[in-house]
């Protein structure tokens, strides 16, 4: 089992950006596929965006990209989501995952065993 901390979160104006990291302790994330997923007041957990165990591929959902790029440093044991051109629709508690599965483009949270605690990001209009 992998402890996963998300940290970055905060208040933006609409157009803003935000770094959020995820940071792992207990085990090296290098053996590990790494998501992104967040949740809004009100809706089921969303699926985000994937990252492969080197940070060479990554697979987003339609919401976010172009907006949003995930990227790994397996040496720090961190995983990051930028955020750019944030908008309302944004705002939601982002959730790191952790699984031992392949890479691919599924977006099932169940293939996720380890999950951080979530931190709040709200962006204003």
């Amino acid at each position: 089992q992998v402890q996963l901390a998300e940290s970055g979160g905060g208040l933006v104006q609409a157009g803003g950006s935000l770094r959020l990291s995820c940071a792992a302790s207990g085990r090296t994330l290098r053996g590990y596929t790494m998501g992104w997923f967040r949740q809004a007041p009100g809706k089921e957990r969303e699926f985000v965006g994937v990252v492969s165990r080197s940070g060479g591929s990554t697979y987003y959902a339609d919401s976010v990209k172009g907006r949003f790029t995930i990227s790994r440093d397996n040496a720090k044991n961190t995983m990051y989501l930028q955020m750019t051109s944030l908008k309302p629709e944004d705002t939601a508690v982002y959730y790191c995952a952790a699984g031992v599965h392949d890479y691919g483009t599924s977006r099932r949270a169940s293939e996720y065993a380890d999950w951080g605690q979530g931190t709040q990001v709200t962006v204003s209009s």
